[in-house]
């Protein structure tokens, strides 16, 4: 469940998320995802990751979304945080200060280390999970059994903290566990049987004890023990009904639709994606991207949010460095990157003008390259909004997704 992504995943656009499960009440065996980002969902729970520390703390941006959907497609949202080289008190800590105070999911729910790669303590992890649990959370370790036995005492951790163990017969669709693969150990709650629950790619998991039903009163995600801004967007989302559907709201095709309001057959890509309301006529919506009409019946609130869906960035930036990612030049400023900066926050060289530190456009438009000399840049025009989550936005530059720090936008 590595959820670091690869380059290859770089333009891969919005989230594909959102299974259409109704609100129902929590039972052992209930199966579940979870999501790090752009993957799909099913099942009645979700784990999304909120970051991880691999050498430096970082953001997964899609996290807070996640969990905003989540809530308004009636799921029990969860978290988790990607755990590797943290052998010490003081990182572990620094990682937890940082994490403990952004999740999005009730108190109660469960907050799980994902360990599976580099160097471990057993000390610093019981540490940790009892940080987690004073903070008002379900505290689990996930993991490989042979990774957690050859890298911790998983069986002093098992006496105390619920485990997430993932075992896979093969990586053929698995829509149903296997459990002669499952991975023996004492206090199990968790079994991932699957990297492969759809046939896109998607961990599948089974809930063994319940325990996915923590933070929710009688496991009704309507109801969870607390609330935050996610889950605060995600229940108004739900509770919008359909006839009040408006323009600039963002809304999913359910799995179950077979026609467009026009009568052609809508193919399975479009559905359980995000898509933007551009018009409403009467029972059906205009939605983005593909540009066609759907019937009210057959689609989903995820936001109820009708906030205009373009952004401009005014003013002069600084052109910290060019990026030569994926076959292609781009351009980052440090500022208006989300920390860490990575790929995600890099722009198109074709979406920016190369500028004097007045903004007056230069002659030469070819980049100079990272040798020192300041460079200055303008973006002409605007983009449109993909999402937003928190402090962060992410937008559509000549085709790519970029994500940006939201305070720039216009």
């Amino acid at each position: 469940m590595n959820k670091l992504l690869k380059s290859a995943l770089a333009s891969a656009g919005a989230l594909l998320i959102m299974g259409l499960v109704p609100s129902v009440h929590a039972a052992k065996g209930d199966h579940g995802v979870d999501w790090s980002i752009y993957q799909g969902s099913q099942g009645k729970f979700a784990i999304a990751q909120i970051g991880g520390y691999q050498g430096y703390i970082y953001d997964q941006s899609t996290y807070a979304t996640q969990v905003q959907y989540a809530i308004a497609k009636g799921k029990r949202a969860h978290t988790y945080v990607w755990w590797q080289d943290i052998t010490d008190y003081a990182t572990a800590d620094a990682v937890l200060d940082y994490f403990l105070p952004k999740i999005q999911t009730p108190k109660g729910s469960i907050v799980a280390l994902d360990i599976e790669s580099g160097g471990q303590n057993t000390d610093v992890i019981m540490h940790a999970l009892q940080r987690i649990k004073d903070s008002g959370y379900t505290p689990m370790v996930y993991g490989y059994k042979n990774y957690l036995q050859a890298s911790t005492d998983l069986q002093r951790i098992a006496k105390s903290y619920e485990l997430w163990l993932a075992e896979y017969p093969n990586y053929e669709v698995t829509p149903e566990p296997n459990y002669n693969y499952f991975p023996s150990f004492d206090n199990v709650g968790l079994f991932q049987f699957t990297s492969t629950y759809v046939a896109e790619g998607l961990d599948g998991n089974v809930d063994l004890s319940g325990v996915t039903d923590n933070g929710y009163k009688h496991g009704n995600p309507e109801k969870p023990n607390t609330d935050t801004p996610a889950i605060d967007a995600g229940k108004e989302a739900d509770n919008t009904p359909k006839a009040d559907i408006a323009a600039g709201m963002t809304v999913k095709v359910n799995f179950s639709a077979t026609h467009y309001a026009t009568g052609e057959d809508i193919p399975d890509f479009v559905k359980g994606e995000p898509h933007k309301v551009l018009e409403v006529d009467g029972n059906r919506v205009l939605l983005d991207d593909i540009y066609s009409w759907v019937n009210k019946k057959n689609v989903e609130i995820l936001d109820a949010n009708t906030q205009a869906n373009t952004a401009e960035f005014n003013g002069v930036f600084v052109l910290d460095s060019w990026k030569y990612e994926f076959g292609g030049v781009y351009a980052r400023n440090e500022d208006m990157a989300i920390p860490v900066a990575d790929y995600h926050n890099d722009m198109p060289a074709s979406a920016i003008t190369l500028t004097d530190r007045f903004g007056n456009p230069s002659a030469d438009q070819n980049g100079l390259g990272n040798n020192g000399v300041p460079e200055y840049f303008t973006l002409n025009g605007r983009y449109k909004v993909l999402q937003r989550v928190g402090s962060s936005i992410e937008v559509e530059m000549n085709g790519e997704s970029v994500w940006l720090q939201a305070a720039f936008a216009n």
